[in-house]
């Protein structure tokens, strides 16, 4: 039995202590969820006097009879479709009955809550999606009665006891304002209600729908701006939650974790916004050590902040049943569907739920939260994720007062604003900002239509404009969406929705996305009196982007020093005055400026004429500027061109000096050869002086040897006969 309801009387004794309201029911939910129920006004109290109606309920319903819708809404939940829902699980069913049967309940159920079925065949290779398909699309355009009435006929057949055992619910009536009249609405106790018109009421009265029998074009069919519409999703919804964290990777939200009924989730689920289709991701988780043989289950959190970091998640702190006691950083790897926890550096912070991180360039800012003991926090820690260091930041000026569940946003890479957030007896609607380059806080004034106190509400940046959708005042959801101008600090509202709808609710998501280079805001979920599984999508309009009038008003000096230092520089000679321009957005009525029509006319044509003067001395500045650039220019052209005669002209004396090296290279070579001819004629001419040598010696001798043979006779010595002969 759940502790939330739908309504709450108007008449609620206003005397009523807060804390006194403050409970834990059966479930074991701690105070924290009660408290959230005090910012939507749903007191814990109201549960008794629900629990009674159902009481009641339940015996008329042992009694007599449902009628439809009602009776196949029931049958619809007892047979595992979801109690209702247009994109149920059939899980439930097949485990219930055979094949065929569950096949063709299926279709009946497609029929009698969406309609004919007007979505794509699936993939061949789908079978089972292939059969549901088969079995919804043949039953043309029965219609919704006639399907409704024959579910629940095959349903009896099947299993003639299901009424006996079918869970207890409540039919509350709801007033559809497309058509100004009643309808039955159901609501299970779990919360979850049973389909409702996609119809979203605005300020003015207007209502946006989205037909359900149009296939989905994804963003694409988002044609109207700046009013919230619900488009037609398909694929299998997630489960109702708030607090759970959202992100975006490449034109695909990622819903991780959260609270149903308070119970933490820590499903993984994703939205491709091309084609608005619902898919559960099937993660693993990585091993802790190599011992282990199964890997440890991801342990369910909610408050949790999910950031998108390249390909990867990170899931930084939130609340778990088991509180570890530092803050834990989990990392999942879409490319490999894993998740693992990163081993981190440092003082850890303490471990918490409902805090903000922000990414600031390569670093995540931790500001303030709720730790496990219920002690709310307003300290500040940085995350290095290159080094994956804590650093605990001590910053100068008053902080924000501890509180959890409430906004947080940066502008130019430098300031981090602090908006909103609840403490345990009260909501805020403050605004702070730190310098992240001075680690100083100010407390600037805020301007225009500046937001009432609430928490738990979801902001997206776009440019520097915030958005903030949603959360609660401890009395109602809030409705309004707003936008700040963060350069200016100028609050404006871009719409209102009526009634308890989704977007009025606390803990739900908001991502930002494109379509045809146009912005979208996409949220999901929350928790208004039931939990909620809706997508919601906003394209802002130029005017809700801050297309502004200029005026000129004096501000505090706290308001000066978080513009960025990338304005003009008339802005700078303004910040130095004591002055800004106070940027006024056109509202959707184009209602003029409540001030005094005459001043603001001369102030208006003082400060345009004192803007032209400047813009004009700026002009002549620039043209003085140019005129010197083209001067300079024509300088280093000449110099260019005599540069380019002295680079011929070396070039040529280059050429030549290699023609002559080239000649020198020839005559050397033919000197070599002449010398290598030397050399042989030398060699030649000393064989020649030795060959004349001997022949002069054999000479010589010769002529000795006669006459020897005269002196020998007459001495009386006769020549050698020997020789002779």
């Amino acid at each position: 039995m759940k502790r939330e309801t739908e309504k709450i009387s108007a008449e609620l004794p206003s005397a009523v202590s807060i804390r006194s309201l403050r409970r834990d029911d059966e479930r074991g939910e701690t105070k924290r969820e009660n408290e959230k129920l005090l910012r939507l006004g749903l007191p814990g109290e109201i549960k008794r006097e629900n629990e009674i109606a159902w009481a009641q309920l339940d015996m008329a319903r042992a009694s007599s009879g449902l009628a439809y819708p009602e009776r196949f809404y029931a049958a619809a939940s007892y047979a595992g479709f979801g109690g209702g829902s247009p994109n149920p699980s059939s899980e439930g069913a097949i485990s219930k009955f055979q094949n065929d049967v569950a096949l063709l309940l299926y279709g009946l159920h497609q029929q009698a809550t969406v309609g004919p079925c007007n979505v794509p065949k699936p993939r061949a290779w789908n079978p089972v999606e292939n059969s549901k398909w088969t079995s919804w699309n043949g039953l043309g355009n029965m219609a919704s009665t006639e399907a409704m009435r024959l579910f629940v006929k095959i349903l009896e057949e099947e299993d003639p006891s299901w009424y006996s055992r079918v869970p207890e619910f409540v039919v509350e009536p709801v007033v559809d304002i497309e058509m100004n009249t009643q309808k039955l609405e159901s609501v299970a106790p779990n919360g979850n209600l049973y389909p409702e018109p996609k119809t979203i009421s605005t300020e003015n009265g207007s209502v946006e729908t989205e037909d359900k029998d149009v296939v989905s074009e994804g963003l694409g069919s988002v044609g109207i701006y700046d009013q919230w519409v619900a488009p037609s999703v398909s694929g299998q919804r997630p489960k109702a939650r708030y607090e759970h964290g959202a992100a975006l990777i490449q034109e695909k939200m990622y819903i991780f974790g959260g609270n149903h009924n308070g119970r933490y989730l820590n499903d993984l689920q994703v939205l491709d916004l091309r084609s608005l289709t619902w898919s559960k991701v099937e993660a693993k988780v990585e091993m802790e050590s190599l011992e282990s043989s199964s890997p440890v289950p991801l342990a369910p959190c909610a408050g949790h902040s999910l950031i998108s970091w390249g390909k990867k998640l990170l899931s930084i702190a939130g609340h778990t049943k088991d509180p570890s006691e530092t803050v834990t950083v989990k990392e999942f790897n879409t490319q490999t569907c894993t998740w693992s926890n990163l081993k981190t550096y440092g003082k850890a912070p303490v471990s918490r739920g409902g805090q903000t991180v922000t990414l600031v360039g390569t670093s995540l800012v931790m500001f303030g939260g709720e730790d496990a003991k219920r002690s709310l926090l307003n300290d500040l820690h940085i995350l290095d994720l290159e080094t994956l260091t804590w650093d605990e930041i001590d910053a100068v000026g008053a902080p924000p007062s501890p509180r959890s569940d409430h906004a947080a946003a940066v502008n130019a890479e430098r300031y981090l604003l602090i908006f909103g957030g609840g403490s345990h007896a009260t909501c805020f609607n403050d605004l702070h900002v730190l310098d992240l380059h001075n680690m100083e806080w100010s407390r600037p004034k805020q301007q225009g239509e500046i937001p009432t106190p609430r928490a738990g509400h979801a902001g997206v940046t776009v440019g520097e404009n915030w958005f903030i959708v949603g959360g609660g005042d401890n009395k109602i959801g809030v409705s309004e969406t707003v936008v700040l101008n963060m350069s200016t600090l100028v609050w404006s509202v871009v719409t209102t929705v009526q009634g308890r709808v989704p977007l009025a609710s606390e803990g739900l998501s908001l991502v930002v996305s494109s379509y045809n280079g146009e912005d979208i805001l996409v949220s999901f979920g929350g928790y208004n009196g039931k939990y909620n599984h809706e997508v919601h999508v906003l394209k802002p309009s130029h005017k809700s982007t801050l297309q502004t009038k200029i005026v000129e008003s004096p501000v505090p000096d706290s308001v000066a020093a978080i513009i960025p230092a990338t304005n003009v520089e008339s802005e700078f000679e303004a910040v130095q005055d004591g002055r800004i321009r106070e940027i006024v957005m056109d509202n959707a009525d184009s209602e003029p400026v409540n001030i005094k029509s005459e001043e603001t006319n001369e102030r208006l044509i003082a400060a345009l004429k004192a803007d032209k003067e400047e813009m004009e001395t700026a002009l002549t500045m620039e043209q003085l500027q140019s005129l010197q650039l083209k001067q300079q220019v024509a300088e280093a052209e000449t110099r260019n061109t005599d540069l380019t005669k002295e680079l011929q002209s070396v070039r040529s004396q280059l050429a030549a000096e290699q023609s002559r090296c080239f000649k020198l290279e020839v005559d050397v070579a033919e000197l070599r050869q002449k010398l290598q001819t030397m050399d042989t004629l030398q060699k030649e001419l000393e064989l020649l002086q030795r060959q004349k040598a001997a022949s002069e010696q054999a000479a010589l001798l010769q002529k000795q040897k006669s006459s020897g043979g005269v002196w020998g006779w007459l001495a009386g010595s006769p020549p050698d006969r020997t020789s002779d002969a």
